[in-house]
């Protein structure tokens, strides 16, 4: 049996677990294919490839992306199946964390126009390569301003928070373009996050998306319940596309969500590897 999980984090990005834990979690989870979607980098791919050819663990190199959609961000996962994915891509991948960094200084001054004391360096010393609004959530649980994470991203820094900012972000007709470029698949990441008011107008977004060039959709996530993975797949067949699916495990970051199981302990199904590998050649 080949269990699955093509939507995970490390310490490379917003996650809690060093590659190298991450890796050592997944074998011992029993996955024998594991994807690192790492926010803008590939870095925790090269750190953790030894290790996983190991322990009999084939690792995917991958990333998550966030692109613009109107008011909306849209998160993409890319799957690389042919090693690195050249230097135009890189070049991308760098501006867009050129826009995190702005965004990370202006959520700072926000914060502190709001009262609480927070410096970006603070939130550096949690993010290593990579920074974002986890890091600084971790920052107002140490100070006190919150009593959690999910308390941080709720009062201030979530979408509807005090603090928010906005990011710049390409299209999503850009990323997707610049992911098949590099040799990738692109697939819609989460899409229960899109926050459609109604299956209609969600599924008209989708379609919208499968217009700019979308191949694939993650129907399995920890945020999908058994009604919205039957939804999706049934949007998948539809626009026939290709599915993906991952617990978006991000170590302590997000309780309760298990490597390679998305809600009630449902395992990720098998079937879906081969269907994107098809799709990425």
């Amino acid at each position: 049996m080949n269990r699955v999980d093509l939507h995970t984090h490390t310490t490379e990005s917003d996650g809690t677990f060093t590659p190298r834990e991450l890796v050592e979690a997944a074998a011992e989870a029993g996955l024998k294919t594991l994807a690192i979607t790492d926010h803008d980098t590939f870095s925790a791919f090269d750190l953790a490839a030894p290790l996983a050819e190991k322990l009999g663990v084939r690792l995917v190199r991958g990333i998550e992306v966030t692109t613009k959609e109107g008011p909306r961000n849209v998160h993409l996962l890319g799957y690389f199946f042919a090693g690195p994915a050249g230097a135009r891509f890189d070049s991308w991948l760098e501006h867009q964390l050129q826009g995190r960094r702005e965004r990370n200084e202006r959520l700072a001054a926000r914060l502190r126009e709001i009262g609480l004391n927070v410096e970006v360096a603070e939130a550096e010393k949690y993010g290593r390569r990579l920074t974002g609004r986890p890091h600084f959530a971790r920052v107002l649980v140490d100070k006190g301003y919150v009593h959690t994470v999910r308390e941080a991203f709720d009062r201030y820094i979530g979408e509807s928070g005090d603090a928010y900012v906005e990011r710049e972000a390409p299209g999503v007709e850009t990323a997707v373009s610049e992911i098949r470029a590099a040799g990738g698949i692109v697939s819609l990441a989460h899409p229960i996050r899109l926050m459609a008011p109604s299956p209609e107008a969600e599924e008209k977004l989708i379609a919208g998306f499968v217009e700019a060039g979308l191949p694939a959709i993650e129907a399995f996530h920890s945020d999908h319940g058994a009604s919205d993975v039957e939804r999706y797949l049934a949007i998948a067949a539809k626009y026939e596309l290709a599915v993906s699916g991952g617990s978006d495990f991000h170590g302590t970051h997000r309780v309760g969500v298990e490597l390679g199981r998305i809600n009630g302990g449902r395992e990720i199904p098998e079937w879906i590897l081969p269907a994107l590998e098809e799709r990425s050649h």
